[in-house]
């Protein structure tokens, strides 16, 4: 009698998921210390395009090591290309134009209030999103939290109010790109790895076509910028959107989601002790708010809301999405940004 072989098992991760957890929130919160740090060498299209090309090559690289392929289908190509200019092309420049003006700690922290965006337009959006008091309370306290990060009982008094609203357009921007990939590309049947190849890497093609109207070279590369841009492609969105899907594939979408409240901290001390940025007292007690707001946003109607499949949780990036955001995200919605 033979003995029925045992289904192979995949290979464990080098490292323990909360290691990698830990990575990611650190790599996506120094992300807003590397823009600032590159819009001092290069201008913010330049940071941007930068960034795509080296997150594409990264993700590339994998793809073919993995021996995987791009998705296929003129519709699904149609789709990732919104998907590229509402979560990477479009959220990655406003934000590289705000940090002109703003610190890079204050970016971060308009980057946080990107699930409480998404649950306004999810409401609207998504038929199956109910409102409830608790998730409605959540969205009134994010608010508050955003007012006072902006010190609105002093009348905003010196705030950019310009670079202030580049950075909450650029978050709002990730919000509508969760939705739009939600309703558009949950069905593909092409990979994680795939899809996001090919949406950060239409993203590049979309800079490459405007940057050259906006910008011109520069005169002279300065060493530190340009090291920044490549951190900032190669490991924020690049690695990072890596990094992620293999926790999602370990723990879920739900927990590798929280990644969205650790990087805001993140953004906020490497702002400080690294660029010398002030930081008054009301900046971190906003910043709290506005997370407790946004985990609040999160709370489940009922059991029977359905949960996002992985496909969708771990697509579009912080940025990032980037996810990636970059990266930060709604369990509901898709969690990958490359910011």
């Amino acid at each position: 009698m033979t003995r029925e072989a045992a289904p192979a098992r995949s290979p464990s991760p080098l490292l323990d998921w909360r290691v990698r957890f830990g990575l990611l929130a650190l790599i996506w919160g120094f992300s807003f210390l590397f823009i600032k740090v590159g819009t001092d060498g290069f201008a913010p299209f330049q940071v941007t395009f930068g960034r795509l090309l080296f997150g594409t090559a990264v993700l590339a690289v994998a793809l073919v090591v993995k021996r995987d392929r791009l998705p296929r289908g003129a519709r699904t190509w149609g789709h990732l290309a919104v998907a590229a200019f509402l979560l990477n092309a479009l959220p990655f420049s406003l934000f590289a134009y705000a940090e002109l003006t703003i610190p890079s700690t204050l970016a971060g922290i308009c980057n946080a209030t990107t699930p409480l965006w998404g649950m306004v337009l999810s409401l609207v959006a998504l038929s199956e999103d109910r409102p409830t008091r608790v998730r409605a309370a959540g969205l009134g306290i994010g608010f508050v939290g955003v007012l006072t990060v902006l010190g609105a009982w002093q009348g905003f008094s010196g705030l950019d109010v310009t670079g202030t609203a580049l950075a909450l357009l650029a978050s709002f921007s990730y919000a509508v790109g969760w939705i739009h990939v939600r309703r558009t590309l949950s069905g593909t049947g092409a990979s994680h790895l795939s899809l996001a190849t090919a949406q950060v890497g239409t993203a590049t093609l979309q800079l490459a076509l405007v940057t050259p109207f906006f910008t011109t070279l520069p005169d002279s590369v300065e060493l530190l910028p340009l090291l920044a841009v490549i951190a900032l492609g190669a490991l924020g969105t690049g690695y990072a959107m890596l990094l992620q899907y293999g926790v999602v594939a370990e723990v879920g979408p739900t927990t590798a989601s929280m990644v969205t409240y650790f990087i805001p901290v993140i953004a906020t001390a490497a702002g400080v002790v690294f660029l010398d940025e002030h930081l008054a007292w009301n900046t971190p007690v906003g910043a709290a708010v506005v997370l407790l707001g946004a985990a609040l946003t999160q709370t489940r109607a009922s059991r029977r809301t359905p949960a996002p499949t992985r496909q969708t949780a771990a697509l579009s990036t912080p940025a990032v999405s980037a996810a990636e955001a970059a990266n930060s995200s709604n369990p509901r919605l898709p969690s990958s940004r490359s910011t």
